[in-house]
């Protein structure tokens, strides 16, 4: 686990309007999460919210609202740790193909932060917690701010 070869982005979220999605399941971790995307969004300029939903099955439909909404991009963060049944595969592959598929529908940017994790601890190491290696809200909100950024430009 490393962020060596982590990109350089633009970051600067003036005028942009982000809606930050997040499941309730994993408290700690989930927090750390909220906290680096809102520790980002506001050093950025951005406008933003925050809002929960019950797990990371529901991320896709809450982002969907989001943009149509008005948001200019989506933050999702969500928690999903392996466990003895396949339910893990089956909220993963929802939640990733969901959020891809809201993002290409509305052409608007989601920052994927949604952990797939064997256990716990990957996801402490990963919240931007004190002590943790890596902080994934925080990057999470920085792609939704560059790619934001990416398609004004595309669009002209």
């Amino acid at each position: 686990m490393s962020a060596e070869g982590s990109p350089t982005l633009d970051v600067d979220g003036t005028g942009l309007t982000i809606a930050v999605i997040g499941a309730s399941w994993h408290d700690v971790i989930m927090n750390g999460l909220i906290d680096g995307a809102v520790r980002t969004l506001e050093a950025s300029g951005a406008t933003f919210t925050v809002h929960r939903v019950p797990g990371s099955f529901e991320l896709p439909v809450a982002s969907r609202a989001a943009l149509e909404g008005g948001a200019d991009a989506v933050v999702a963060l969500g928690v999903i740790i392996r466990g003895g049944t396949p339910h893990f595969e089956y909220v993963s592959d929802a939640a990733t193909s969901g959020l891809t598929q809201v993002s290409v529908q509305t052409g608007k940017p989601i920052g994927f932060g949604v952990l797939t994790l064997d256990d716990e601890q990957q996801g402490l190491d990963r919240a931007g917690l004190p002590g943790s290696k890596e902080d994934k809200g925080r990057e999470a909100a920085e792609a939704a701010i560059a790619t934001a950024h990416v398609l004004a430009t595309l669009r002209g």
